[in-house]
């Protein structure tokens, strides 16, 4: 899929060190548990690889003048939540993409991917309250927050720093409930 300036595709094995640098660099990381190692990203790579392949879509590669600027994509979360089942729009940009638009540019695609060709009846996104810079983008998308959907991560631990989460949800405008 291509929306100017930025095209989402399948992963490559080139991918992996911008991938990799991407996901060590502690301020893109820092409002999740901890950056990962090069290995742990190879095995995401193919993880996410992996899901595309069998399902046609999932966390897709973000190329951007022609380089790997991030991951965009949508993805059904592999834990249990009172908002769950539900597919999730998400985004991680290298950090030298960051401030041109470009997450809610991909993020865009991915959305209109869902609710035009899948035909989600609605996608939600999430993250922790102190990360602005997610939830702005979360509403450049078009997507609304109700402060008593907000949760507690259920894969971090009491007390943990980043585990109150806030939620919010966009309905598929074409679908009739």
């Amino acid at each position: 899929m291509t929306t100017p300036p930025v095209t989402l595709r399948q992963w490559r094995d080139d991918d992996l060190d911008a991938f990799a640098a991407m996901n060590a660099d502690p301020e893109v990381m820092r409002f999740l548990p901890a950056p990962l190692t090069r290995e742990e990203s190879l095995a995401t790579l193919q993880r996410l690889r992996d899901a595309i392949a069998a399902r046609g879509w999932g966390l897709w590669a973000v190329e951007c003048e022609g380089e790997l600027a991030g991951w965009t994509g949508l993805n059904p979360p592999a834990w249990t939540a009172r908002f769950t089942p539900c597919v999730e729009v998400g985004w991680r940009l290298r950090r030298k993409f960051w401030g041109r638009g470009l997450a809610t540019a991909a993020a865009t695609a991915a959305v209109r991917y869902g609710f035009e060709e899948l035909q989600l009846p609605e996608i939600v996104s999430f993250t922790v309250h102190a990360n602005e810079r997610s939830w702005r983008v979360m509403e450049r998308l078009g997507f609304t927050r109700d402060p008593a959907d907000d949760f507690d991560h259920p894969r971090l631990p009491e007390g943990h720093p980043l585990r109150r989460h806030i939620l919010y949800r966009k309905k598929n405008p074409a679908r009739r409930e």
